[in-house]
């Protein structure tokens, strides 16, 4: 039988590129975001439906997952929308706070919850959520991207204890770099004139060509794909030579010597 995903967060980058891979490999994939009415090459491809989702939206949420369920079960659910909020969180209003959180966080939860009760008596279903190598270390000038992240990959883990019961699946995915318009399109900054000068340093060791070179989307893409396929209980899948360098320096080194060095490289 054809397997079903449903992606959040379809229009760009990984999101789009797990829509196509999975549409490749025969599943039906039910492609999400905001507009898809602006939408014209996800739209002829076989095998891929386009709905419309602002996971910030309570009563599109329910409405989208009706639909999509209303097509037949749900195999996966692919959590992939967010955004990134970066600068000093000093220089950040409560509205920047609240829409951080609101996407990133509460997005994710109400999807879940949303399709949570059809995988459920199924007694079957897999949950990947992208969180990012920024749920598993810092850098400065991401605190609240951090906080959003962090608490996706702790949420995840303690998912997975209460649905294991009920056959369900929890995973997450948590990138590196990927090379897409994320800083230019996804990206919201909170300048502070007290934190220039290190912003600006910290800017300049993020763009250095010196730095690892980062995944594309379809590689980051098919790191999804083995989580949706995983049977085992592993729940992080850490994507991208990057962000497997990174943590595993995290892991060997100690949080504390391993903050001392993003310290050196990226405030001087």
């Amino acid at each position: 039988m054809t397997k079903t995903i449903f992606i959040t967060g379809s229009s760009t980058g990984l999101g789009r590129a797990t829509a196509l891979l999975f549409a490749g490999k025969g599943w039906n994939v039910i492609a999400t975001m905001r507009n898809p009415d602006k939408e014209t090459e996800l739209a002829k491809v076989k095998g891929i439906t386009l709905l419309p989702l602002d996971v910030t939206n309570i009563a599109q949420v329910a409405e989208t997952a009706a639909k999509a369920l209303a097509m037949g079960p749900v195999d996966v659910l692919f959590n992939n929308a967010g955004y990134g909020l970066a600068g000093a969180f000093e220089g950040a209003s409560d509205a920047q706070l609240v829409n951080q959180l609101d996407t990133n966080l509460l997005g994710v939860m109400r999807v879940t919850q949303a399709f949570l009760p059809a995988m459920r008596e199924r007694g079957q279903g897999t949950i990947i959520t992208t969180t990012s190598i920024g749920g598993l270390t810092t850098f400065p000038f991401n605190s609240v991207y951090h906080a959003t992240k962090w608490a996706l990959e702790g949420w995840s883990e303690s998912l997975a204890f209460e649905l294991e019961a009920h056959g369900i699946r929890v995973k997450t995915v948590a990138p590196g770099g990927i090379a897409t318009d994320f800083a230019g399109r996804s990206l919201v900054f909170t300048p502070h004139p007290a934190y220039m000068e290190a912003i600006a340093k910290t800017m300049a060791a993020f763009t250095n060509p010196e730095r690892r070179v980062p995944s594309t989307p379809e590689q980051i893409a098919e790191t999804v794909y083995e989580a949706a396929t995983d049977t085992s209980d592993r729940i992080t899948f850490v994507a991208g030579e990057d962000a497997k360098a990174s943590y595993a320096q995290r892991l060997e080194v100690g949080i504390d010597a391993f903050r001392a060095g993003i310290r050196k490289m990226f405030l001087g």
